[in-house]
């Protein structure tokens, strides 16, 4: 059984400009950081500007995607688990976030993912709910308890972290302590017999 920490990578699924994503991710992994058996990787898809016209299965990206993404795909394949914290847009999932996704397969395939969504009224709930038909199709697991931050704009103080900090540190520890079984688990499941997919 490993011992070593859980490698989570917290992803901020919005690339849009003015968009609320880094405050609610970097509020969320200074949360994942605080937890003793975790260590966090902050990653931003506005850093890596894949194309969306994905090369054809068994082929290569072209020649000037492949940097971008050989280090993006570096990180993901190097998570034992994932939180996606997301926007809604028209009622789904960003098209920068969906985009990323179906740019790899194994990177994401055998592992956790925790949602955390924002927005409006909604608070994101739509995109959450498609992500987990998303990340099924992928064979990715996602965890059963998610946050939602609805009228996002008011929910967080100047200093970016959330207006009832207490409420919303108990959800993300709880999200946290759930992501951290499942990776547990099937981080070890992994090590005795590779997923097949």
């Amino acid at each position: 059984m490993s011992e070593s920490p859980i490698e989570l990578a917290v992803v901020i699924g919005s690339v849009r400009q003015a968009r609320f994503g880094p405050t609610v991710a970097k509020w969320f992994a200074a949360e994942a950081d605080a937890h003793d058996t975790v260590r966090v990787d902050l990653i931003d898809l506005l850093d890596y500007p894949l194309p969306l016209s994905i090369p054809a299965f068994g082929q290569a990206p072209e020649p000037s995607v492949a940097e971008v993404h050989g280090r993006l795909g570096a990180r993901l394949a190097a998570a034992d688990a994932f939180v996606v914290v997301t926007p809604e847009y028209n009622h789904t999932v960003p098209a920068g976030l969906k985009n990323a996704i179906d740019w790899y397969n194994a990177e994401w395939m055998a592992k956790p993912v925790g949602l955390v969504s924002y927005g409006g009224m909604g608070g994101g709930l739509r995109a959450a709910e498609h992500l987990r038909q998303i990340f099924a199709e992928v064979h990715a697991v996602t965890v059963r308890d998610m946050i939602s931050f609805h009228n996002v704009w008011g929910e967080f103080t100047e200093a970016g972290v959330p207006a009832d900090a207490e409420a919303a540190g108990v959800a993300a520890k709880k999200l946290i302590d759930q992501l951290v079984w499942w990776a547990q688990a099937l981080r070890e499941a992994r090590e005795r017999r590779p997923y097949a997919g």
